[in-house]
């Protein structure tokens, strides 16, 4: 009885020390992202199954919902630890020059270290194929919904006002998720959206209607100050053309407080899973390592190691 007992409570403490080492050996990580109706929460989600695959288990990436970058970018001062956050770089350098929504400055921000590029914020402006339009300028007169609240709002917006049609075009301010519908039921000629492609709700609508894209002059794009970015033709049903538009940037960053190797180990889990990503999603086959260019502020040296092994260009401004 004594000797069962004894061997019970060894295989018990066995037991618990292989759990205890395994709790070890795995890394854990915080990746913040954004609303978890939005394409980037998605997209959270397939790097954190990635990354585990990747480090066969050994690193996991719990997913928090966000109400934005520059949420992230804030708890980016506070967060311990494996904090990972995506948002545009013009947030950071706002941040580590404590401007705008970042005053006064944080010294932790100057913290900050980048990672690897995701899939840009695109601008598509979508509208019906019988609506007669081809350019902005035929936007005049025109009903089109540009999203309650929303980045492609606020730029869809500011390009009207850029090209000359923000008093001709009659802006329909509701949420986005309405946009599909109202198009296909004719209560629009078109919408502005802003993310990765192909994105979901331009998927949608090309699918149930004939759609088309505006198309950005070069002027258009130069005018805009933001990143030209061109939409292959055959990413939407129907439409077979180029689609010349902008993009904003979006990039994966953390803080010093992580470690360099689970940063090295991060990146690499990344970039090795990413041709599996892009067949599965095509939209990260928008995200390539010529993207580091576009990226501000400091990469981390794990990853910066990661570049150095894979033989990728890295701008001095990143070491």
């Amino acid at each position: 009885m004594f000797m069962r007992k004894l061997l019970a409570s060894a295989a018990a403490a066995a037991l618990l020390t292989s759990v205890s080492v395994a709790a070890e050996a795995e890394t854990r990580v915080t990746y913040k992202s954004a609303k978890s109706t939005s394409s980037y929460y998605q997209m959270a989600v397939q790097i954190s199954e990635a990354v585990k695959r990747g480090t066969n288990g050994e690193m996991i990436l719990t997913v928090e919902e966000s109400q934005g970058s520059v949420q992230n970018v804030k708890e980016a001062a506070v967060r311990p630890g494996n904090y990972v956050f995506t948002t545009p770089p013009v947030l950071v350098k706002l941040a580590q020059a404590g401007k705008g929504k970042f005053e006064p400055k944080n010294a932790k921000f100057d913290e900050i270290r980048g990672l690897f590029p995701i899939p840009s914020l695109t601008m598509h402006f979508v509208v019906r194929a019988d609506s007669g339009i081809n350019s902005f300028a035929d936007l005049a007169g025109k009903s089109f919904l540009t999203g309650k609240g929303s980045f492609g709002a606020r730029e869809a917006t500011k390009y009207f006002d850029m090209f000359g049609v923000k008093d001709s075009v009659k802006t329909v301010d509701v949420e986005l998720n309405a946009a599909v519908s109202a198009l296909k039921n004719k209560q629009i000629d078109g919408f502005a959206t802003a993310g990765s492609y192909p994105a979901p709700n331009v998927m949608e609508a090309a699918a149930g209607t004939d759609v088309k894209l505006i198309s950005m002059t070069e002027e258009q794009v130069k005018k805009s100050k933001r990143t030209k970015l061109v939409i292959p033709g055959g990413t939407y049903p129907g439409i077979d053309t180029d689609t010349t538009t902008t993009s904003l940037p979006v990039m994966a960053y953390t803080t010093t407080g992580m470690s360099d190797e689970t940063a090295y180990t991060l990146t690499k889990a990344y970039w090795s899973e990413k041709e599996r990503l892009g067949s599965d999603n095509k939209w990260w086959n928008g995200a390539k390592p010529e993207m580091l260019s576009l990226m501000y502020g400091k990469l981390h040296p794990g990853a910066l190691k990661y570049y150095a092994e894979a033989g990728v260009a890295v701008p001095d401004a990143l070491k």
